[in-house]
């Protein structure tokens, strides 16, 4: 197995708890935590495979992936039935799964001889798109609309990094753990210690038109 492949199915996981734990705080039932955990885990992939014409889409051939979603999807379940997740747990799989698909839709769109600025667009879609998806089905504002939060521009900078890794002769491992901890540290750093982007707004004071 390589480690793109051990990547993907980790991004899977830990996308379909953050879906499960959002269905839970919003008090579905047992069908909708399975969907929000599923178009959460297979979301990003999905588009990927799509936009970069790779047939068939990967879960329809890799069955496995729907078996990792099913077992995290019963995981989350049973751990919130029987203890009690961390406040910010949904946040933290999240970045997770942000950090391992945003390297993996940049790896792939540099294997179909992308650019690199595509590759890096690309690979920022793959990481977002699963969880923007969970988050309009749970009413709430998408993760990378929030303001000044380090969402997509984590997402970028690690993409950024595997890329010139790579460039410099860095194995592809080393490159894609490299590229996918710098997200998850920026995303996780922007929630525990609150790095923000700049925000801009018309004063209050002033005539809207």
């Amino acid at each position: 197995m390589t480690l793109l492949y051990l990547l993907n199915l980790f991004g899977v996981a830990v996308f379909a708890i953050s879906g499960a734990l959002a269905a839970i705080r919003k008090r579905l039932d047992l069908l909708g935590v399975i969907v929000l955990a599923v178009v959460t885990a297979i979301g990003g992939g999905t588009l990927r495979d799509l936009l970069l014409n790779r047939h068939p889409i990967f879960w329809f051939q890799e069955i496995e992936n729907l078996v990792v979603i099913l077992g995290a999807t019963a995981f989350t379940l049973i751990y919130v039935r029987f203890g009690h997740p961390p406040r910010n747990s949904l946040l933290v799989a999240d970045a997770l799964g942000l950090a391992t698909f945003t390297i993996t839709g940049t790896h792939l769109s540099i294997a179909s001889d992308l650019p690199a600025v595509i590759a890096i667009i690309m690979g920022v879609m793959t990481g977002v798109a699963g969880g923007m998806v969970r988050d309009i089905l749970a009413a709430e504002i998408p993760m990378i609309l929030r303001g000044g939060d380090l969402y997509a521009t984590a997402a970028i900078i690690g993409a950024s990094l595997y890329l010139l890794l790579g460039y410099l002769g860095i194995s592809q491992p080393v490159a894609g753990l490299a590229g996918a901890s710098m997200v998850a540290f920026l995303r996780l750093g922007s929630v525990a210690w609150g790095l923000r982007l700049p925000v801009f707004a018309l004063p209050d004071s002033q005539d809207e038109g």
